[in-house]
């Protein structure tokens, strides 16, 4: 029996430039107790393919061709009414940003009932214990204390269970997961896929897992295809398609995807490069950065707890670990963007703790420690363009103001990581999540740092696109010496990028040093559980 039949569908949106197709002619069946992944890069249908399923396209969006059929019924042209019936009592979706899904003037209880309320006649104590239920069916504790917790108080986690509640609220037979663990780290990821897997299986559901990442894919569905410019290239069972990919774009999606024994140059189609040599260091030689003993509170809970580390000049060290370990807390006490309640922060020979928050801009350290942040669309100013954000570090912190000198340097900056000149006058809604990346880190390394601490700087990127973006700071690092200090919760990516590795957990080090060392036999048992929650590339190998 076929659950959902998608025939040569094609969407277009009408856009000032023209009418531009996002999907063309894809066809795909999926049958009850059936699992597909969807994959492909940014741009390539994937997530239109599912707003044309459940009728939530824009309004310069439509259908302009094929037919959706569920169950049997042709739903193509149906009216909002009908798909307004079918959503959430019999298709279901959970979104990539819980946050953003979610009302935040409303708690999480009232919500899941909201979602009760629209498909079934129950009473206002019946749902309530029906809403209950369902946060307990997704593993949130304590679901009566939480029921009226508001969003901004649940971590990323479990606003992301909440929004699965919703979503089997009315036990669908078709459910659409798009992107439903970007931005989770390693353990959180597991639990919400080990959770979806499990409700999709024990209520005989469908599931259309959308994603970027080729682990996800590989360990949970049992099929995939794959979208490239909104055609379906190629679809195939998981294990064939990741062993033997056909087509050239999933022979390169699956190259540049990170496994525990890649090296940055084989993403990118390139022989490995020489280990990085240092010049040997002086007797007495102070580390570039050393941090003893850091703690930060915050109203009396302990975000960092006692944490002591250093990093060398030319050195990348990684910082892994959940949500809420203490990892980005770390590196802002680091950059100076918040203040540490307890120890040192030495970074060449001086506690830049102590130094004033004014005092601290105005110095040598700002220009010498610069941070890359997560998002890069988020980071950069709405209102200036790639040259503008890009030129007003090197004003502000080397006090550049001659047009052809500064016109110079942000050119080379940008050149250096790969920007075409064409691109600078552009705004970030302009840019692409590749190119507003290089953007980020372009505006970093003019100013000529010794210290990067790059916060997640591809987590939100495509693989083939973050293939790209590591090795350009591989690239920068080898050419300037520069020091990362690395933020990271995939862990292919840090054994990649870092000598050195901290593991994190509620604010203290349960394990720390050589990176090979601690992936190949950690001697922890929380990072144990952290490797053992990372999706496996090969689904053979799991």
């Amino acid at each position: 029996m076929t659950l959902l039949s998608v025939q040569d569908l094609r969407v277009s949106f009408s856009t000032r430039r023209g009418v531009v197709e996002a999907v063309r002619g894809i066809s795909f069946d999926l049958a009850p107790g059936q699992t597909l992944a969807v994959v492909g890069e940014s741009g390539s249908g994937k997530s239109v393919t599912a707003y044309a399923v459940t009728g939530l396209l824009d309004r310069a969006g439509r259908i302009a061709g094929g037919k959706i059929v569920f169950k049997g019924r042709d739903i193509t042209g149906a009216r909002e009414s009908e798909l307004r019936a079918l959503r959430g009592a019999a298709i279901s979706m959970v979104f990539q940003n819980p946050r953003a899904a979610l009302n935040p003037i409303r708690s999480v209880g009232r919500q899941v009932m909201d979602a009760l309320s629209a498909h079934n006649s129950l009473s206002g104590r019946e749902k309530r214990e029906k809403a209950l239920d369902l946060l307990r069916a997704v593993l949130i504790r304590d679901p009566e204390r939480r029921f009226d917790a508001y969003p901004h108080e649940l971590s990323g986690g479990m606003c992301q269970r909440v929004m699965i509640a919703m979503a089997m609220a009315c036990e669908p037979a078709l459910l659409i997961a798009d992107e439903p663990t970007t931005g989770l780290d390693v353990t959180t990821q597991k639990t919400v896929m080990d959770l979806l897997t499990k409700l999709v299986a024990e209520r005989d559901m469908a599931m259309i897992l959308i994603t970027h990442d080729l682990g996800l894919a590989a360990q949970y569905c049992a099929n995939v295809a794959v979208m490239q410019e909104g055609v379906l290239v190629e679809r195939a069972p998981a294990a064939q398609l990741f062993q033997r990919p056909q087509h050239p774009y999933t022979q390169r999606l699956v190259a540049a995807s990170p496994t525990p024994r890649s090296t940055v140059q084989e993403l990118v189609g390139e022989p490995p490069a020489p280990p990085i040599i240092r010049p040997p260091e002086r007797p007495g030689q102070a580390p570039l950065l050393e941090v003893h003993r850091l703690t930060k509170l915050y109203d009396g809970f302990k975000a960092v707890d006692d944490v002591s580390f250093t990093l060398r000049a030319g050195e990348s060290l990684g910082l892994v670990g959940e949500s809420g370990s203490g990892k980005s807390t770390i590196s802002r006490m680091v950059c100076r963007l918040i203040d540490h309640s307890a120890g040192d922060i030495v970074f060449d020979g001086q506690d830049i703790g102590d130094v004033k928050a004014r005092d601290f801009h105005a110095s040598r350290f700002r220009r010498e420690i610069q941070l890359v942040f997560q998002d890069p669309h988020e980071s950069l100013n709405p209102r200036f363009t790639a040259f503008d954000a890009i030129a007003r570090p090197v004003t502000r912190l080397l006090g550049v103001k001659d047009g052809k000198e500064l016109t110079g340097r942000v050119e080379e900056a940008a050149e250096r990581c790969g920007l075409p000149r064409n691109l600078l006058g552009r705004f970030p809604h302009q840019l692409s999540g590749g190119q507003k990346a290089r953007v980020g880190i372009a505006r970093a390394i003019a100013v000529g740092p010794r210290l990067l601490v790059l916060d997640e700087p591809t987590a939100a990127l495509d693989v083939s696109v973050q293939a790209v973006v590591l090795k350009l700071l591989d690239d920068l690092r080898r050419q300037d010496g520069l020091a990362f200090l690395f933020v990271s919760h995939d862990l292919n990516v840090v054994r990649m990028m870092c000598e050195r590795t901290i593991v994190l957990r509620q604010g203290q080090v349960v394990e720390q040093g050589d990176s090979a060392a601690i992936f190949d036999a950690p001697a922890d048992a929380y990072t144990r559980e952290l490797l053992t929650a990372i999706p496996h590339f090969d689904p053979v190998a799991a």
